[in-house]
């Protein structure tokens, strides 16, 4: 059932007269007594638009609508086999007033600095949540990005940043789900991700010893085709993600699949390959 209109518009009135009832909202929501019944999790990702990610395709504006995403999100959500979301502060609060959060983990991006197509790009500070609003927020945990480039100077301040935050996430016993990805800059001097296989498992390898622990470090990596090696340089949980939507989908769920059958693999954060596939159908 698509998001009530009237809903959305009471959302949009409390921003101005009750702004309150925002915060409040994701913080009194129901939370669920485990993070997970069966050691596997199935995470919406939506943080994307608070990096400047609102593109898909051809399409430069493709993901901007607020209530389109809103919609989309809390129709998957309504779905007992999602476990919960990976969001800013301003998509938790909202989905957390239109009720879609209780029973659900919700996961607050942190470091959301490197601006799609800046120059700064790979030099990913906090923007979003620090850990001590995920935790008094009541959130599950909280997300990282680090993006490596060993030709740009910026990476070192992003390492160092991740190590902090999973320091302090493990501190107070909260999931610190990091984002590693190989990057190397295109002909144009753009950042782009390092697709092949041998970059992406160093990178797990070097996010695994990020932080004074790593008790409570899950490690969030593309499905690779060669998932065996990448999600066996670490003993760390990890949850693939989706990507981009992809005209043959049968090809990404063949490697989630696969990537499933790894021992210490334990699920998906998926975004826009789930709420904007390219048939159009989020369900």
């Amino acid at each position: 059932m698509s998001l009530d209109r009237t809903k959305y518009q009471e959302l949009l009135d409390a921003r101005v007269f009750e702004p309150a009832s925002i915060t409040n909202a994701l913080i009194s929501r129901t939370r669920r007594a485990k993070k997970t019944t069966d050691g596997n999790l199935l995470i919406l990702a939506a943080d994307h638009t608070a990096r400047g990610k609102i593109s898909l395709g051809l399409d430069p504006i493709a993901m901007s609508d607020r209530y389109t995403l809103l919609d989309r999100l809390t129709r998957c959500l309504a779905l007992p086999e999602v476990d919960g979301v990976l969001a800013s502060a301003d998509i938790l609060e909202e989905l957390a007033f239109l009720g879609a959060l209780n029973n659900k983990l919700a996961i607050g991006t942190m470091n959301r600095g490197g601006i799609i197509g800046a120059k700064w790009e790979l030099d990913d500070r906090l923007t979003s949540y620090d850990a001590d609003h995920i935790e008094s927020m009541g959130l599950d945990g909280g997300k990282t990005l680090i993006r490596i480039d060993y030709h740009d100077p910026s990476v070192a301040r992003t390492i160092e940043t991740v190590a902090a935050l999973t320091t302090q996430l493990a501190d107070r016993k909260l999931m610190a789900m990091i984002e590693p990805l190989p990057y190397k800059k295109s002909a144009e001097g753009m950042a782009i991700l390092d697709d092949s296989d041998e970059a992406l498992i160093k990178v797990v390898a070097i996010a695994s010893g990020l932080g004074s622990s790593s008790a409570y470090s899950w490690l969030k990596v593309p499905a690779s085709h060669r998932m065996s090696e990448v999600a066996g340089a670490t003993s760390l949980p990890v949850l693939m993600l989706g990507g981009e939507p992809e005209a043959n989908s049968d090809e990404l769920f063949n490697r989630w699949i696969a990537g499933m059958k790894e021992p210490n693999v334990r699920g998906l954060v998926a975004g826009r390959s789930l709420l904007y596939p390219l048939n159009g159908d989020s369900e």
